[in-house]
């Protein structure tokens, strides 16, 4: 238990201020005041509200089957160098299936005549298509 807790809290190298968790029966009243007393304040989902985690559930999917899944990490090193790479791509570079499919950070939509350009990340595992300037 107590290894579960050290390894939640400190997700980058800095210690996490908020856990984010859901109503589900592993995250009980010994575990949540455990983590607490670890630093981070607990907050649970509201009761009966299932896409009150929809976003980080569909972050979670998108991050194991376009990235983690593809790839053999080696070391911690390599781990988190990936995981900034799909972030980065994540907010700047993927289209993604919202209002009028716009990126969640960057650039709004060019103008769609000229050469298109791939960009790679991380060896070719993640590519993003854009306009050649």
């Amino acid at each position: 238990m107590r290894q579960v807790v050290r390894t939640l809290t400190i997700a980058d190298g800095v210690g996490c201020r908020l856990l984010i968790c859901d109503r589900d029966a592993k995250w009980n009243e010994p575990v949540r005041a455990r983590l607490e007393d670890a630093g981070p304040r607990v907050v649970r989902t509201p009761y009966r509200a299932p896409n009150a985690n929809a976003y980080a559930e569909r972050f979670v999917r998108s991050i194991k089957e376009e990235c983690l899944d593809r790839l053999i990490p080696f070391g911690e090193r390599h781990f988190r160098r990936a995981v900034a790479e799909f972030v980065a791509h994540y907010h700047r570079e993927r289209n993604h299936q919202g209002l009028g499919n716009e990126l969640i950070e960057g650039a709004p939509a060019e103008e769609r005549v000229g050469r298109v350009r791939r960009r790679q990340r991380l060896g070719g595992l993640l590519n993003y298509y854009g306009r050649a300037a």
